[in-house]
């Protein structure tokens, strides 16, 4: 407690670029009525590949609804599925692969848990292997495959990779397997089709991505072909956003495989993945979305005329289609493609799969650079020791080295990140991110159904940065961000964005970042004797706008906050009426806060506050501080005893003995000065 801690992302079940169905879904006109689960199960067993096909399809649908999923469940739906990926008939290995797909999607944890128990992995890595094996092999005939315009192996081979994306990155078990089957290899020899398939390679990289992350098993499968192979990608020329975050997720994968670079390559490496960053970061989303929108409205607008005219004629034709025709127009277990990531949204929204492209490679940019910048040497439990010390929580001073203008470990970018960082103009490009996203872009985004869904994208997109600039400000040094005038400057940036934004007690994601950032700002702006530019009201009226946040993260920072800016007031000559709202905000906290967390950060924050200076003293005298915390520690005692045990982790248990230990400490000291009056 006393101080931030650079935030480390992990990614989210399905990848940010979102894996699971979008909630519009609903305002979707439905389909046939649907037939029930066991019957539909049962076609799966029926001679016609058309037959299972079709049952495929339905279920797939189906199982983009939560609720029925359990029904399924029930009916074993993954054995009776898992041996349909080895189907002799294309047509239902995809469908089929794209029903697990859903399934994993829809289902979460627990049910990509069960997935795995039930053996998914075998059929899966099975048809994998299969489907690199045969993936640059003509399986259709030249005149098949003009008339069905499509390569099978690699839909195949997309479902399937999204398949095990999923339940690599909810199951560790699954990772294990993907490590002892070998199957980096055929993975990787997919991703080598990024120049004419780029929504394969895309698959392939969020899940090189997952199964990268944290997994040293694997590294020693990135020999110097593999390693040849990302690099040969990550340098791909093409243009479009959709190869933009192609690279982008290559960048990550070789950013979490990075110990088996040579250390004299890592300067050039990570420059390499930072102009990537940079490059993705550079472009403006919303004026990307102006344009593409009118893009599509061009493109569409003579089509629809023709399409007026062709209506009037084919009506007949349309209805003559027969049951068995319109049984093949069925997605082919591709329904939860319009539910899913950009590769999937239907085929006439180019323009919205480029821009979305875009904001999943700036979003997921911005949250590698946060990984970056957070050191993983130290573990958590170690970090919690470190930022619970005595010193570390009263003299935030002391988490400074001297004159280096950098933190001590573990939270320090390394010479070539941060050299990187400089060359690449990375805090700059992140700066413009944390604004609010342009107001034409979301008024067409308002007003499109299809593009409806970009308006949370965006918002994505600008909490990452404010929480990338976060962990910058933690680990850079003040140069980096253009000396103490461009941080006044941050911090009227800042506080524009907290005081222009409504309702701002419920977007708790926004509160979560702006706060965080707002705190790593105030602490470096403090430890460098820089004058602050937000005045004590203007905290005071955002941590009481706060302060009621559901969001834990957020009620910590804003204690810490009004810490920090305290502990800079108490060393300023009159200030002792501001230092006294600020201590009975701090001690109400304390006092009557649900989480032990929360309490324990808000009284170290007064132990900041009041730690030294005559206008302290003061004030805490004026507010009658001593017998009040006199009075609250067996409460704090008590509620740490009762309510410890079974609600907080060890780690937090520590921390708040250690914040016990303080009070008494604290309290021993302002009885000291009880008397020895000055």
């Amino acid at each position: 407690m006393g101080k931030s801690r650079a935030r480390r992302f992990r990614r989210a079940p399905f990848s940010p670029t979102g894996s699971e169905p979008r909630r519009e879904e609903e305002e979707e006109e439905e389909g046939p009525e649907e037939e029930p689960a066991a019957e539909l199960l049962q076609k799966l067993q029926h001679p016609s590949a058309e037959v299972r096909e079709y049952a495929c399809a339905s279920i797939s649908r189906l199982l983009q609804q939560q609720h029925v999923i359990p029904a399924f469940l029930q009916r074993d739906v993954v054995r009776c599925l898992g041996p349909m990926l080895l189907d002799r008939s294309l047509a239902v290995r995809e469908t089929a692969a794209g029903a697990l797909r859903n399934l994993s999607a829809c289902g979460g944890f627990e049910v990509c848990d069960d997935m795995v128990t039930q053996d998914i992995m075998t059929p899966l890595v099975a048809l994998l292997k299969e489907c690199s094996n045969g993936l640059d092999a003509n399986q259709l005939s030249p005149k098949k495959r003009r008339e069905v315009n499509k390569n099978y192996v690699e839909d195949i081979a997309n479902e399937a990779i999204n398949l095990l994306w999923n339940v690599c990155e909810c199951n560790s078990t699954a990772v294990s397997i993907f490590n002892k089957e070998g199957c980096l290899e055929a993975v990787l020899h997919y991703v080598k089709k990024y120049s004419t398939n780029v929504d394969l390679a895309i698959s392939v990289a969020n899940c090189l991505q997952a199964v990268t992350e944290d997994n040293p098993d694997l590294l020693t499968s990135f020999n110097a072909s593999a390693q040849q192979v990302l690099e040969t990608v990550m340098l791909c020329p093409e243009s479009t956003m959709k190869h933009i975050l192609l690279r982008t997720l290559i960048a990550g994968t070789i950013w979490n495989i990075k110990e088996t670079i040579p250390p004299g390559s890592l300067g050039n490496m990570v420059n390499a993945i930072l102009k990537i960053f940079s490059e993705s970061l550079a472009i403006d989303a919303g004026e990307t979305i102006i344009r593409m929108n009118e893009a599509e409205k061009n493109r569409l607008k003579p089509a629809a005329e023709a399409e007026t005219e062709e209506n009037m004629t084919d009506v007949t034709d349309n209805c003559a289609i027969s049951e068995d025709d319109g049984m093949e127009e069925i997605p082919k277990g591709k329904v939860s493609r319009e539910h899913d990531i950009s590769d999937l949204l239907p085929s006439d929204k180019w323009e919205l799969k480029e821009v979305t492209a875009l904001l999943m490679a700036q979003q997921t940019a911005l949250e590698i650079i946060v990984n970056m910048c957070c050191s993983e040497d130290p573990s958590d439990d170690e970090w919690e020791e470190l930022s619970s010390s005595d010193e570390s929580d009263l003299f935030m001073e002391n988490s400074y080295s001297e004159g280096s203008g950098l933190l001590m470990s573990p939270l320090c970018l390394s010479a070539e990140v941060h050299s990187a960082f400089l060359n690449n103009l990375i805090p700059k490009k992140i700066l413009e991110k944390t604004a609010f996203p342009n107001s034409v872009a979301l008024d067409i985004c308002m007003h499109n159904a299809s593009w409806k869904p970009l308006i949370k994208k965006l918002n994505t997109v600008q909490c990452r940065a404010l929480t990338c600039l976060h962990s910058i400000l933690l680990v850079s040094d003040v140069d980096c961000l253009g000396g103490a005038s461009a941080l006044q400057s941050l911090a009227q940036h800042l506080s524009q964005l907290i005081f222009s934004k409504t309702e701002l007690s419920e977007d708790t994601e926004f509160l979560e970042a702006i706060t965080s950032a707002l705190r790593a700002l105030l602490q470096t702006v403090a430890s460098k004797n820089i004058s602050q530019c937000m005045t004590p009201e203007q905290l005071l009226a955002l941590c009481e706008a706060s302060i009621h946040s559901s969001n834990a993260s957020v009620r910590v920072n804003v204690v810490s906050i009004l810490g920090i800016s305290g502990s800079v007031l108490a060393k300023v000559q009159d200030t002792a009426e501001t230092l006294k709202m600020i201590g009975k905000f701090l001690l109400e906290v304390a006092m009557k806060e649900s989480s032990l967390v929360v309490a324990g950060e808000a009284l170290d924050a007064l132990f900041d506050v009041f730690a030294d200076g005559k206008e302290a003293e003061k004030a805490a005298v004026q507010m009658k501080l001593l017998p009040a915390l006199k009075e609250f520690q067996p409460v704090f005692k008590m509620r740490i005893r009762k309510e410890g045990k079974g609600q907080y982790s060890t780690d937090q248990l520590c921390v708040l003995d250690n914040v016990k230990m303080n009070l008494r400490r604290f309290i021993a000291y302002q009885e000291t000065l009880g008397k020895n009056p000055t």
